[in-house]
Order: C-alpha cells, then sequence, then structure tokens
C-alpha cells in the first residue's frame, strides 16, 4: 500500500473512531451530523466524501464493524475455553468485557436494530443472522446436535445475549457481575434444555 493509500486509510479510519466515540446512552448514530464526525477526525468536512458517500454509509460500516468485533470477540472466548473451562461462562465473561471496553461497538447494534432506517435495520439484522450462524455451527460440531435444534438453541441463545447487553451497557461493575451470573444461568437452562430434547430425539429414532 502506498503513502497515500495508507494516509487514505488512516482517515477513515478517524472517521469511523470519530463517529463511534460520539455514541451514548442518550446520543444514537442517526443524532450525529456529519459536520460533528469531520471535527472530532480532524478533517474539513467536504474531505468525509473522499470516504465516505453520507452519513448512511459511514454508519453502515459502524454496523459491520460492530457485528465483526463482536464475532471475533466471542471466537476468541470460545479459544479460551477449550484450553479449560465453562465455554458458557468464558463466552459471557468476554462479552461484558467488551462492553466495558468498548460499549458503543455493541451500542450501535442496539440503537439501529429498532431504528428508523430500514437499511440500518437490515443490516444489524445481518449481523445477528451471521451470530446466529456461526452459533449453530459451532453447536453442531461440538454438541452433536441436528441442525435444526442447534439453530433454535443459538437464536434463544443470541437473544438473552442481546437483552443481557442492553441491560448491562450503563450498568455499575458490581451490576454488570450480577446480570453476567444470571446470564450464565439461562444460557445453560437453555443448554440443558436442548440437551434432553435432543436426548428424546434420540431416543424416538432408536425405537
Amino acid at each position: 500500500m502506498g503513502v497515500r493509500a495508507q494516509q487514505k486509510e488512516k482517515t477513515r479510519r478517524a472517521l469511523v473512531d470519530a463517529a463511534f466515540n460520539q455514541l451514548s446512552a442518550e446520543r444514537s448514530f442517526s443524532s450525529l451530523s456529519l459536520r460533528e464526525v469531520a471535527r472530532e477526525a480532524g478533517i474539513a468536512p467536504t474531505s468525509f466524501y473522499r470516504h465516505f458517500k453520507d452519513m448512511n454509509e459511514l454508519g453502515l460500516t459502524m454496523v459491520d464493524e460492530g457485528g465483526l468485533t463482536l464475532r471475533q470477540m466471542m471466537r476468541k472466548g470460545r479459544q479460551r475455553a477449550e484450553a479449560g473451562g465453562s465455554v458458557i461462562r468464558i463466552s459471557v465473561d468476554t462479552f461484558m468485557e467488551v462492553l466495558e471496553s468498548n460499549p458503543n461497538v455493541f451500542r450501535i447494534l442496539l440503537h439501529e436494530r429498532s431504528g428508523t432506517s430500514a437499511a440500518f435495520r437490515a443490516a444489524v439484522e445481518r449481523e445477528i443472522e451471521h451470530f446466529i450462524s456461526e452459533l449453530t455451527h459451532y453447536t453442531v460440531a461440538t454438541a452433536n446436535r441436528t441442525e435444526e435444534l442447534a439453530r433454535a438453541q443459538a437464536e434463544a441463545l443470541v437473544t438473552l445475549v442481546f437483552n443481557a447487553g442492553a441491560s448491562a451497557l450503563d450498568l455499575k461493575r458490581a451490576e454488570r457481575k450480577r446480570l453476567a451470573d444470571q446470564l450464565v444461568m439461562q444460557l445453560r437452562i437453555v443448554a440443558t434444555g436442548a440437551d434432553a430434547l435432543q436426548s428424546k430425539l434420540e431416543s424416538r429414532a432408536d425405537s
């Protein structure tokens, strides 16, 4: 990559980071202005258009990046669990670490999932589908689930995690710890129920 291309990528990165930095419990992406984002990134507003067609393109890029970042962190959580420990416990702890260190990565998914933009809602649903599909494949491979049952379990787990994430975003550390413990219990209940249903289906198949 040449110097000019590197500088362009650096400025593009600065714009994405600037927009993420301005999100909060009170501010969704739709409330940000192009001028605010450009000023935070340290560039002239007119230079914005060299990197993004408009604010919508920037926002969709952030949604994609938020989903990818979370999936990468959850993969790391599962890898940590492979070295020993509970997959559910370690995955929940990893998720809560992301919320504490970089809450706006999740915040944009949460805000835009029910936002006014159809394009943004669709983009968030695609990211959620990525989560569900990845977890479905993992469950089929590690728990000997049928595809149908693994997907049902994955959908339940992702719903619980997203709901907990929405509650955890602005909690203090002690409250977040209690919520994490509750989430671990709920996920284990779902997994136990899936185990029982899998056993029941196998018994029927054998009889």
